[in-house]
């Protein structure tokens, strides 16, 4: 699938316009789809996107992993695009909003709607 700048590998596109909540509600589209889903984004913002996923979610042992397939192919100057669904709703800040274990590391109720916690995220 094409999804152009609603979500990039380990990321997702700036909010020009709209509401966190419509953003929110597109992105969990897209992680409706299913996990083997190859999913190519418009830019090469991987290394800028992991560096922020790490900075929220450090202690996922999906995303450090991903972190070193990351660095790996960037360090031989291989593309990140496309990805996998599946590895972005394990290591994605953004496709996590809903984790319960994300929610309580940071303070976010599990009451609290998901677009919330994307928008005070985003």
């Amino acid at each position: 699938v094409w999804n152009a700048k609603r979500r990039e590998t380990m990321g997702c596109g700036r909010m020009f316009e709209g509401t966190p909540g419509q953003f929110y509600d597109s992105l969990m589209r897209l992680a409706g789809l299913p996990a083997d889903t190859v999913v190519y984004s418009a830019h090469e913002y991987t290394m800028s996107n992991l560096k922020f996923a790490l900075s929220v979610d450090s202690e996922n042992p999906d995303l450090q992993a991903m972190a070193q397939e990351i660095r790996r192919l960037r360090d031989e100057n291989q593309p990140t695009v496309p990805s996998i669904l599946a590895q972005e709703l394990a290591c994605n800040p953004f496709l996590r909003v809903d984790d319960e274990d994300f929610r309580r590391r940071h303070g976010w109720g599990l009451d609290a709607p998901g677009s919330e916690v994307f928008g005070d995220m985003r």
